[in-house]
């Protein structure tokens, strides 16, 4: 079951439920994540008319996807212990899975952490003394319609970055993200890592914040000092607070939907690029990170067959904007 927070992360919610009116109550009626899928899906239905509208011929196909995308959902209702209160179980959806739809973009999202807070204690376990760092770095801003050159080109350098003898990461979770320029025009792609490090690296092989961005600037091959900032995570503090910041969404939703133009282009740009990269130590633990067919109902909200109750509703919903 899930709810919706801050972080938009997967969480227990109950609520109690008048069992005689199950089937006329919204979902909204019954938990707060009704009101999260109500803004996703009128943004899904804004992205929809935007490929509708498009000159472009080949976007009807991504309209008509996007504007089926979860108009039904299917939900269990596992009744708790205390038989007074009822938990939310995602069953089965209608996804439409184009890679910039609202709702597809924030179940990938979830679903994303969901398998990293599940992974990640058995690398801690695995590697105990081991250290973390969480890595940012960027370049200047490009013309949306450069959008693709530019993170090829970051990536390359991304790679530079590993094959030098200073680098001393042994694993890393790499996310591109890519933000809407001040100017309405421009895009701002930079790179999200979550590092894993020797015991060591803070004696022998430590890089320090200057050392990082003349390493980085090495590696673009440009003639201007990046930004690359680097902290590392205390010895008592748990690496997988970091885990929503890389594994977030790649474009925010709301610049997803503030410009027509803005987004047709972003949307030629990304076409088949890859969001997420795992390397290292890290590759057998979370390569499935990097897949792009996964499911969008996890494992862990299907039906409990066990439990003493279990009763489904299915939502749907119209929306204008």
């Amino acid at each position: 079951m899930f709810s919706e927070n801050s972080n938009d992360s997967i969480c227990s919610h109950h609520v109690p439920i008048n069992q005689e009116d199950k089937n006329q109550i919204n979902l909204c009626d019954v938990s707060k994540v009704g009101k999260t899928w109500d803004k996703h899906k009128a943004n899904a239905d804004r992205i929809s008319k935007y490929y509708m509208n498009a000159s472009e011929g080949s976007f009807e196909r991504y309209a008509m996807r996007v504007k089926k995308c979860s108009e039904w959902l299917e939900f269990g209702l596992s009744l708790e212990e205390s038989k007074d209160t009822l938990q939310l179980n995602l069953l089965n959806a209608q996804f439409c899975r184009v890679r910039h739809c609202p709702v597809c973009q924030w179940r990938r999202s979830l679903i994303w952490k969901a398998k990293a807070y599940k992974i990640l204690p058995q690398v801690i376990a695995d590697y105990p003394k081991y250290r973390w760092l969480f890595i940012t770095l960027t370049v200047k801003n490009c013309n949306i319609k450069e959008l693709r050159l530019t993170i090829d080109w970051m990536n390359k350098a991304f790679k530079r970055l590993t094959e030098l003898k200073s680098w001393s990461v042994k694993g890393w979770i790499k996310s591109v993200e890519v933000t809407k320029g001040q100017d309405g025009i421009s895009a701002h792609p930079h790179l999200h890592i979550l590092a894993i490090v020797q015991p060591s690296y803070f004696s022998h092989g430590y890089i320090s914040q200057a050392k990082w961005v003349e390493l980085w600037q090495q590696c673009l091959r440009v003639d201007y000092q990046p930004i690359a900032h680097v902290s590392a995570i205390a010895k008592h503090h748990d690496p997988k607070a970091l885990i929503p910041e890389i594994l977030k969404y790649q474009v925010k939703e709301s610049d997803l939907v503030a410009d027509k133009e803005w987004f047709l282009e972003l949307t030629r740009q990304l076409h088949k690029s890859r969001a997420i990269a795992v390397g290292g130590i890290l590759r057998q633990y979370m390569q499935e990170l990097e897949k792009n067919n996964q499911s969008l109902i996890d494992k862990s909200e299907e039906k409990n067959e066990d439990s003493q109750e279990n009763l489904v509703f299915r939502w749907s919903g119209n929306y204008t904007s």
